[in-house]
Formats: C-alpha cells, structure tokens, sequence
C-alpha cells in the first residue's frame, strides 16, 4: 500500500528541501504534483480538496516562507495535514461501563466481515475478555459455519440461534445471554449484500434500534480505493458508523480508501486494518505511524510491538546466556526462525524499517524458511548442537532427507557460522549497532532475500 504515492511524495520533498529559498509560486508547483499524487493514489477528490487547502493556508505563511528551512517546514505541514486527514491519533476500542460491550459489524458482503469478527475476538481475548460471537447473517448460511469454526480455532463461545431467523431477534436474545453469563464483549457479525439495498439497511437499522450496539463498525474492502471510502459514507449517513476496519491492505490497495474514509464520513476513523488472512492479522491504525512509513521513514514502533508480542521475555533471557557463552546452537537458530514467522509477512517487517523504502528489487523468498526448517529437521540432535562434526558424508544424508542440496546445506552451515560471529560480536559490545534483517538471514543464497 502507498508505494507509488510514497515515491512520488518523496520525489516532491526532495525538491522542497533542496531549495534555499521558498517562494509561493513554488508551494503551489508542489500542491500540484501532489494532487497529481494523490488522485493516482484514488484518494476521494473531496478529500484532496480540503487537504490542499490547509496545506496551502499554512504553508505560505511569513514563518515558512521567510525561515531558515522553509522546504523542511513546508514538508513537516503537510506531514502533519496526512496525519490530520487520515483521522489523528489512534483510540482503542473502550469497553462499556456495564456488561456486555455490544459491537455491531456492518458492511458488504465480500468485505471480509466474518473474519474481522474473529479478529476483534481474538483481540479481545489476548486482553483477557469473553467474548460471544453472534452469526446474525441468516441469508447466508456459510458465515454462520465460518464463524462456528472460527470460534471453535479461538476458543470462543459462538451464539446459537436455535432455529430462529429474525437477525433482529437472534441479536437481542444473543445479548440477553451474554449478559445471564457476564460475558465482557458480544460481536453481531450481520449480514451483507453486493451491494447498498433498501432492504440492508433497514434490517441494519432495526438491529441497532433494538439492540443499541456501543460501537457500530463498518468492514470494507481497502481494494476498493475511494468507492470505499464512498460506501463508508452512504453506511454513516443511513445506520450512524462509529469507525472503519478496512480490510486487505496486503492486497495492491494503492492507499486511496485509508486516506479518503475520515475526511468523506465527517470525522470517522480508521481504527483497524487487515493485514492477511490469519486471525491474529489485524492492526491498529495509527495514523502517524502510516504517514512514517508513506514517508520512507520506517515504523519502528510496530515493530517492537511486533516483536514484543511474538518473543517470550524468558526464553529471551535464556537466548542471551547462551549467546554470551558462545553456545547458539542450529536448533536455537530454527526457533529464532519461528520467532520472526510468528511476527507476520517478512515483506511487512521491512517495510518498518527506516530507510527499507529504499531498498529497490529487493525480494523475500519466504519460502526458504521451509527449507532451512526441513534441513535442520533432518539433522540428529548432536548435529543441531554442535554443528562443526557435520562432515561430507553427513551433508549427503541431511540433504537426502530434507529434499534439498549438499549446497544447501553448506551455505545454511556458512550462514550459521556468519551469524554466530554477528551473536559474539553484538553480545562484546563490538557490533556496530543497527538492525540489519539482511545479515541476520545471511545475505543471501539460503536466505529468504534473493
């Protein structure tokens, strides 16, 4: 998402910046071909209006004009406008004073409305919260199987409606039970359509006024570009939105729906994205943070959130003791691998990283974490422990076994000694400092970098 908008910005800013002198036939040139950016990012055009406009109010005052670094002050303006317009900073969803939480899931069918109720469960969940998923979808009895089987993998209560067909009636008497067993938060995964109907919304309507959800959220498609954002506003001004979860952003959404969605529903958020299909794929929006990454300038703090939820702090602790002693074996490499996986799209984490953005042509085969697991699987325990006895003999039996190479398996071994040395360096106080992906995969041949 943002790739091409993220060029383009960044092409406009080094302009800005390269200039002494700023003048304001020179801050309406860039509100130009920042326009031009946007529409190609199918950001809605009555989004884009508005932006520009308080970019331009702002940026050609005295203060910018007339200071010392008016091309860096003209860029900080419009980072802070892109804050602005993707909706500010990001709020949790609360929970109400009073057992049940209601949250009411709407939108079109196709949006993936079903799975995002999972997610938000399983977010809760992780929080230590009951949860009550609701199937209120009646015309389609597939989503009522998915959210069975979602919340059989989650471990959390599914409604079941015992023969009644009332979406209206089966959310009522969800709640009702929810509130018998002091459950903290009740999802209505609603039914959708292909398309805005009269019949949809007033189904949706009768929902909300029997049930009075405390937040009521609308599930779109990112790919929809600024027709979700159009959606989004039609949902607001029929049934009342309290936010928007958009979903596939890992897609080729070029960015259009997050930067439009706030602007065209009079103030609503994004408060969630999803990322993938697994249920421990959805984000929290953080506008600053999305406008860090538009901007080349990586997300360092989704990542430490990533790695702090993936990494357990005692087996981390137990990794520290080995590496100062020199005693990282090819078994503790294979777990650390399953760390990293555990975090998410390998793709993604680079993109946090300052400066990744730069990185042109450079593909992740995440594949090659397969093969790294399979060679080290085939290996027996004394091997993993202590890699230096793997002679010739044994490469050909470690390679016949995990379906791959006696080159393979040397440049896994090379790589694992290359790693090995990085370990005892950082462990002395001798590295460098700086996080380098690259290297602690190896660069590349085995690596999942090719």
């Amino acid at each position: 998402m943002f790739e091409n908008l993220s060029d383009r910005l960044g092409a406009i800013y080094k302009k800005l910046k390269g200039r002494g002198v700023l003048k304001e036939i020179d801050v309406d040139e860039a509100l130009r071909e920042i326009r031009i950016a946007m529409i190609e990012a199918d950001v809605s055009l009555s989004a884009i209006k508005p932006f520009l406009e308080g970019v331009r109010e702002k940026g050609v005052g005295q203060e910018v004009l007339k200071s010392l670094t008016p091309g860096h002050q003209m860029v900080k303006i419009v980072n802070e406008e892109l804050v602005s317009l993707l909706g500010g900073e990001f709020k949790e969803l609360g929970l109400a004073p009073s057992l049940p939480t209601v949250i009411l899931m709407a939108g079109l069918q196709g949006a993936g409305k079903t799975t995002t109720a999972g997610k938000l469960a399983k977010r809760f969940k992780d929080k230590g919260k009951s949860c009550l998923l609701v199937p209120a979808d009646v015309c389609r009895p597939a989503a009522i199987e998915q959210l069975n089987q979602i919340g059989q993998d989650l471990g959390v209560e599914v409604y079941q409606a015992e023969g009644e067909i009332n979406p209206v009636k089966i959310c009522q008497n969800a709640v009702e039970a929810a509130s018998k067993k002091m459950i903290h938060v009740v999802i209505l995964d609603t039914a959708g359509r292909l398309q805005v109907d009269e019949e949809l919304m007033a189904e949706l309507k009768a929902i909300k006024e029997n049930v009075q959800p405390h937040q009521s959220l609308f599930v779109v498609d990112a790919m929809m570009g600024q027709q979700a954002a159009e959606v989004a506003r039609t949902f607001n001004e029929t049934i009342g939105i309290d936010g928007v979860i958009l979903t596939k952003m890992d897609g080729d959404a070029r960015g259009g729906a997050a930067l439009s969605i706030n602007s065209v529903t009079g103030g609503k958020p994004v408060c969630f994205v999803g990322t993938g299909e697994k249920l421990d794929a959805l984000e929290p929006f953080h506008a600053e943070r999305v406008v860090s990454r538009l901007l080349g300038m990586g997300d360092v703090m989704s990542l430490i959130e990533k790695a702090e939820t993936a990494y357990d702090l005692e087996e981390q602790a137990k990794l520290e003791k080995k590496i100062k002693k020199n005693a990282f074996t090819l078994e503790d490499f294979k777990d650390q691998l399953k760390q990293i996986q555990k975090m998410g799209s390998i793709q993604q984490l680079i993109g946090m990283i300052p400066g990744a953005n730069k990185l042109k042509g450079l593909n992740v085969d995440e594949r090659a974490f397969v093969k790294i697991e399979a060679i080290i699987n085939s290996m027996t325990l004394s091997e993993r422990n202590k890699h230096n006895i793997v002679n010739s003999s044994r490469k050909r039996r470690i390679a016949s076994g995990s379906g791959t190479t006696v080159n393979d398996v040397n440049k896994l071994l090379k790589q694992f000694v290359q790693m090995q040395k990085m370990m005892k360096k950082m462990s002395s106080g001798k590295g460098r400092g700086g996080f380098d992906l690259g290297s602690m995969m190896g660069g590349r041949g085995m690596s999942p970098f090719g």
